[in-house]
């Protein structure tokens, strides 16, 4: 199990084995960070009695570790992992709510004979279990549980909700026999079971500040959570894109350091001809010059072709998203000086500052309309709602055409149309029928959490949702899968556990301003960064997905979405693809990412379903084909 995740600690391997009425065993892979020496090995015990195994960062352990000593305790290592372990011992499960950092770690009591697993707050680490007739296995990733559960198969509800929304909800994942530990719980198994808690949630409790007090105060929360972020015993970096967020950091390190080392890649201009957003580029050497970082820049132009089935491979859970790709090749460029970068994902969940929240906001301001000008403003508008061949306009014209699709619904079942890729009868249409289950919504958790009474008012409902789907099931996600597979760390200084709790503080207006996105942040930033990089148009992090479908994706799109590979896969309905396939060709709709999704699914499918597992000596879990891959 633990060779499987080699990719995850290079560093370093150690295994525990326990007898007795209950055997156990912990095992672990290290990425040295902390305390690199052998002191800081796993897993790690105290007393004989306590044992951990744990994958995360602690950025506050040293003032816990402090505070132990006051009380009395000793250590023998410089590591947060010594820390964690004592903070179990002395206070149990509640020392959860004390801690700031990322992580899902396992302790093993030797005596009482019962595991303890717990997960941070938002899910930036993961956790993944499966359980038999009188046994449990858990890991930081699937590979490692797959030999254990036979031959892999399809949870039945799990393909609905993949091409809904690109990725699968927790708690389940796309294997059926394998749960994840869903963020902010915790877990006790022992000779009864499992039992599973719920240590953490959001809540939001918006408090009247001034709006220049709020801004001082998000400002000096950003310099705090990357100044804990930047705890260290190993070189540390950041990724640039030239956007806020990542600027932010950037400039909050090198309030803190003589020396910042950057990383930003971009892509050629044949690939960026068919994309809706702009070249990163130039902003992100503006910030590098500015702040006179270490600047490293990569154009990069890809083997998709080989990228695509490796990125497969380390995801495990079949995700779509193209800025996974985008992600490891970051990581595996910036391997080469940083074991650690720094991220400046999450600040859109936590300020609001996605296109779908200024476009909830247009589709409450619309609703208010009296019908007859709504109707005549749909009327006018739905002759340009087309994505159209590529272009300056394409962007434009795609975002009008999603928000067109979900016209006549109330605000927020849009909002859960721009969250998702097929309404309910298109996902019908598309399903082959003996797969549809009209009785299975993938819409019903997220509507629930909509319902959820977690404080503040319609936006802060939102924010919640992406904090419970979007947020850890998506981009946390890929970004562990992508980052450990370069054998890089990446923190996310905007999910700092302080901060977050900030933010749900913040009255949901000075997050979004009238039609301005993330406003607070934008301005907690002014005077630091310029403002051409402050208030410029969010191009966000991806990959240019349009010109590979049409380019180097395109054999392989022929192959693997072909009437034949369909049927013999029996999910979904040729002649449907085809005509997404062709409306696609035609500018008539952009399906490219669904199209993406269901390419992914099929090597998903042939990667991890059409093949047993088992664990070879000296190779960790491996798989063996069973049948011929195309």
């Amino acid at each position: 199990m633990t060779e499987s995740m080699a990719h995850r600690g290079p560093d370093g391997a150690g295994i525990k084995l326990f007898d007795g009425t209950l055997p156990a065993g912990l095992g672990h892979r290290r990425l040295a960070i902390i305390d690199p020496s052998p002191a800081g090995a796993q897993p790690m015990s105290y007393a004989d009695r306590w044992w951990m195994t744990y994958n995360g960062e602690l950025y506050n352990f040293r003032k816990l570790r402090h505070e132990l000593e006051l009380r009395g305790e000793r250590f023998d290592t410089e590591c947060d992992t010594e820390v964690l372990l004592r903070m179990f011992v002395v206070n149990g499960p509640s020392m959860l709510e004390r801690l700031n950092g990322i992580f899902a770690f396992a302790i093993w009591d030797d005596r009482d004979k019962r595991l303890f697993l717990a997960r941070d707050r938002l899910g930036v680490k993961p956790l993944y279990y499966t359980r038999g007739a009188g046994w449990l296995a858990f890991a930081s990733e699937l590979k490692a549980l797959l030999p254990l559960i036979g031959q892999p198969e399809l949870e039945p509800t799990a393909l609905a909700d993949f091409l809904t929304f690109l990725w699968v909800p927790d708690p389940k994942t796309a294997f059926r026999k394998i749960l994840k530990l869903p963020p902010g719980h915790f877990a006790w198994a022992d000779q009864d079971g499992l039992k599973v808690t719920q240590w953490w949630d959001l809540r939001f409790e918006p408090e009247e500040r001034s709006e220049p007090d709020w801004r001082d105060e998000v400002r000096a929360a950003v310099d705090a959570a990357v100044r804990r972020q930047m705890v260290s015993d190993v070189p540390l970096g950041s990724f640039l894109s030239g956007g806020v967020d990542s600027s932010a950091i950037v400039a909050a390190m090198k309030s803190e350091n003589e020396r910042v080392s950057t990383w930003s890649i971009g892509f050629g201009k044949d690939d960026l001809e068919h994309e809706i957003v702009p070249d990163d580029l130039r902003y992100a050497r503006e910030v590098g010059s500015l702040f006179g970082t270490d600047y490293h820049e990569r154009v990069l132009e890809p083997n998709v072709l080989d990228l695509l089935p490796k990125a497969v491979w380390h995801l495990e859970e079949p995700i779509a998203d193209p800025a996974a790709i985008s992600t490891y090749l970051i990581c595996r460029e910036a391997r080469r000086d940083m074991p650690v970068m720094l991220s400046g994902m999450g600040g859109d969940e936590i300020f609001a500052g996605y296109p779908r929240h200024l476009a909830w906001r247009i589709a409450s301001v619309l609703s208010t309309l009296p019908n007859a000008l709504f109707r005549g403003l749909e009327h006018a508008v739905t002759p340009i709602a087309r994505p159209g061949r590529p272009g300056r306009l394409r962007g434009p014209r795609r975002n009008l055409w999603k928000f067109m699709r979900a016209a006549g619904m109330e605000p927020l079942d849009r909002y859960l149309s721009f969250s998702s890729y097929y309404s309910g009868p298109e996902l019908q249409e598309l399903l082959l029928p003996e797969l549809t289950n009209a009785a299975y919504d993938p819409l019903a958790v997220h509507r629930s959490y909509l319902s959820s009474d977690r404080g503040g008012d319609e936006l802060s409902r939102l924010l919640y949702l992406d904090a419970k789907t979007f947020l850890p099931c998506l981009n946390l996600s890929y970004t562990d899968k992508m980052g450990m597979a370069a054998s890089v760390e990446v923190r996310v200084p905007l999910l700092d556990d302080d901060l977050v709790a900030l933010a749900a503080t913040i009255p949901s207006d000075l997050k979004l301003r009238r039609w301005q996105r993330k406003y607070i942040f934008k301005r907690s930033q002014e005077g630091i960064l310029p403002r051409k990089i402050i208030w410029r148009r969010k191009a966000g992090f991806g990959a240019p997905l349009r010109s590979w479908l049409v380019q180097d994706l395109a054999p392989l799109m022929d192959d693997l979405l072909s009437e034949r590979t369909l049927r013999n896969r029996g999910f979904v309905d040729p002649a449907v693809v085809a005509r997404m396939r062709a409306e696609n060709d035609t500018g008539a709709a952009d399906n490219s990412l669904r199209l993406y999704a269901l390419l992914s699914l099929e090597l998903w499918c042939q990667t991890f379903l059409d093949r047993s597992w088992s664990f070879e000596a000296g190779k960790g879990a491996t798989s063996m084909p069973t049948t011929a891959v195309a």
